[in-house]
């Protein structure tokens, strides 16, 4: 954990300088194709004035990234967050320095041409590159290059949002699949060293601060966020929905992928004709929800024209993230409700995106943590937390997967993002063993176990054990058959016979997660269990009383019952 932890301050000072760049490149690309120039200034497109290119342009940026992923590398599609999900699971948390270099690269072009996607996704995936690369220098394992890659990713989200507490919660819920010490505290110390190291390159203070009406207590408002929460449910849903509908519909064109981002980018540059407003990051747009200085027209029109782009945009198989998009469109949506409900529309903005970041991504505590961190008004956390927790449970109960993992689900690797407690972990070999079990005498001759073995054995295996019960080794069916084929140790004792063989064994108090990984070394389906003091043996454990100590778990899922002495 130390070691690892050490390491995080150099990733965590790495991934704030990579999500610079990232934003620099942005600035660099939208600047060369809306406004002809070579600048890092920071630009929006609804400021240029290019008249009909506004169609050509994300077309050529499109065409751009269809090259760069036929010819450098594919994992630059999509969103970043589900690549960076099946390189820890699948991948051993290997990432290449190909990928850390192109998917800044490609997402800079596609944002800067006006695709509508955010930078977090991109970092997430960048900074989870430089993070494994850093741990393949060195003779780590794979679950130890995943820790140092979710640590990576969560200060590069640090680096862009500034949002610390809301990124280890996305590492916890999302990325990391387990809370344990030695990946939880190198993931803080990245971050935090990221956001030590993000003012000196970005500035300090929430990236959307904004100045509202007295925010309404939280008795006032909890129902009613709750409720929106369920509204912001039903919205990640269709959204995810839709989402995988477009991807399907491009894999039935006659074309090669390649051409999928330029087709997209058409689709993109119809919607800025309608309103440039969809173009590019959107932050400004997420500004103008928080400030509520749009009007509830133009509030509708970028959530429909803004859903449309990005979905087919995404659909495509370009480079692009999902939760500038998704803060926008549940922004937009809570802003709408929020015409009739107490309060200012800036606050049930803020409520929406908290809402709709916690339905799609099935992150509850990110969503509601960092919508909070991201403006500063952290008066609003029992309403976005209400919000959350709406979302999330109209989310589980109408949509299989998040739109995340759906992803990878079309790959056929089906993930489930519920954390429970393993019962191998929990349970004792006490509590799951065969008590008293049959042994047989030290001093039993070859030809006796032969025939005990050929008439009466009910099992594969049984423990030796001397006068006094203790324990002396283990006999099993096949060594009996391999001493009737030789036929020359027939009045040899078992303890005589055996006494080379080294025999595995646990304690009634050792977890039985310790004794499967016992089985699994020593290809021993049943090992006994013997009393720490008088070495007598007392039970033995079976790989079966390993699956029955799975079957308690799910029954007590499943078997209701009332309760009472």
């Amino acid at each position: 954990m130390m070691i690892l932890a050490a390491a995080g301050l150099v990733i965590g000072a790495a991934a704030a300088c990579a999500a610079w760049v990232l934003l620099k490149l942005i600035a660099l690309a939208t600047n060369f194709f809306w406004f002809g120039r070579l600048s890092v200034a920071s630009v929006d497109p609804i400021d240029a004035h290019v008249g009909l290119a506004v169609v050509v342009i994300p077309v050529i940026g499109g065409l751009m990234i269809g090259l760069m992923a036929r010819f450098g590398s594919d994992k630059i599609k999509g969103h970043g967050i589900p690549e960076a999900i099946e390189a820890i699971l699948y991948g051993e948390s290997r990432l290449s320095l190909k990928v850390a270099i192109l998917k800044p690269l490609s997402s800079a072009i596609s944002i800067g041409s006006g695709g509508p996607f955010g930078a977090e996704g991109p970092i997430i995936m960048t900074g989870g590159a430089i993070g494994s690369l850093f741990a393949q220098c060195f003779r780590l394992s794979a679950a130890e290059r995943k820790t140092l890659l979710v640590a990576g990713a969560a200060a590069g989200m640090t680096g862009i949002f500034g949002t610390p507490l809301a990124a280890i919660l996305l590492a916890i819920e999302v990325l990391l699949f387990e809370w344990k010490p030695r990946s939880f505290v190198p993931v803080v110390i990245a971050v935090l060293t990221s956001l030590g190291v993000r003012p000196f390159l970005l500035g300090a203070g929430p990236l959307f601060p904004f100045i509202a009406a007295p925010m309404p207590v939280w008795w006032q408002t909890g129902g009613l966020s709750l409720g929106l929460g369920v509204i912001l449910g039903v919205e990640a849903a269709l959204l995810s929905w839709l989402l995988y509908r477009a991807e399907d519909l491009f894999h039935r064109l006659p074309v090669h992928w390649m051409w999928w981002p330029a087709i997209g980018g058409v689709v993109v540059g119809l919607g800025g004709l309608i309103d440039a407003h969809v173009l590019g990051a959107g932050y400004s747009n997420i500004q103008a929800l928080l400030d509520g200085s749009l009007t509830a027209r133009i509030v509708l029109a970028l959530l429909v024209v803004k859903a449309t782009v990005w979905l087919v945009a995404l659909g495509s198989g370009t480079s692009g993230g999902v939760l500038a998009p998704l803060l926008i469109l549940g922004g937009a949506l809570g802003a709408l409700v929020g015409q009739f409900l107490p309060g200012p529309i800036g606050f049930w903005a803020l409520v929406g995106m908290a809402g709709i970041m916690s339905g799609a991504m099935r992150a509850p505590l990110t969503g509601a943590i960092f919508a909070v961190e991201v403006t500063g008004h952290f008066d609003a956390l029992p309403s976005t937390i209400a919000a959350s927790a709406g979302a999330y449970a109209i989310s589980v109960l109408i949509m299989r997967r998040s739109i995340l993992t759906e992803k990878i689900a079309r790959r056929g690797r089906h993930i489930l993002q519920e954390y429970t407690v393993d019962p191998l972990e929990f349970l004792q070999a006490a509590q799951v063993m065969t008590a008293g079990p049959d042994t047989l005498p030290g001093d039993m001759s070859i030809r006796e176990a032969v025939g005990y073995f050929t008439e009466t054995a009910t099992h594969r295996s049984y423990p030796v054990v001397d006068r006094d019960g203790r324990l002396l080794a283990m006999v099993s069916r096949s060594d009996a058959l391999r001493w009737q084929v030789d036929g020359d140790l027939r009045e040899t004792s078992l303890v005589e016979a055996l006494s080379d063989a080294s025999q595995p064994f646990a304690y009634p108090d050792s977890p039985i997660g310790e004794v499967a990984d016992l089985m699994v070394e020593t290809g021993i389906g049943r090992i006994p269990i013997v009393n720490a003091e008088t070495s007598r043996v007392v039970g033995i454990l079976s790989r079966h009383d390993l699956l029955k100590a799975r079957s308690t778990g799910r029954r007590a899922e499943q078997d209701r019952h009332r309760g009472g002495a």
